[in-house]
């Protein structure tokens, strides 16, 4: 199941060109990832507080394919790629209608409170699943 997460781009995000800047597009994923969370029910604070566990990026591939300028509006979509007990990967998209912008493979990591690997909790696991 792929979520969709709609962005408006703010001039704040474009550059002196008048393109979002690089940078931009990894904080549109970061946004896409947590409402694909929240959107599972899996509610990241009560997680930490609860489980004592947060989820960290490890990695990011990513593909800049078409620029996106001031106003457009576009579509963040994610998708689970893989899983493995302590780690998530995503593929993720950036839109402009159909036009593809960017593309990512993100994988995170679930971390304990001392920065170690740890396990990914049970709710996490079915709800992502």
């Amino acid at each position: 199941m792929t979520h969709c997460l709609p962005i408006r781009v703010y001039y704040e995000d474009t550059d002196l060109a008048g393109i979002v800047y690089y940078a931009n597009y990894l904080k549109f994923i970061e946004r896409g990832r947590t409402d694909w969370l929240r959107d599972l029910g899996v509610d990241q604070g009560a997680l930490k507080d609860r489980e004592g566990v947060v989820f960290a990026v490890r990695r990011v591939e990513a593909d800049y394919l078409s620029p996106a300028r001031f106003d457009d509006l576009l579509t963040v979509e994610t998708a689970l790629h893989q899983m493995t007990p302590a780690r998530i990967v995503m593929d993720q998209r950036v839109l402009r209608d159909d036009a593809l912008l960017f593309t990512a493979r993100v994988t995170v990591a679930c971390l304990s409170p001392n920065g170690r690997p740890a396990r990914i909790p049970q709710i996490v696991r079915k709800a992502v699943a």
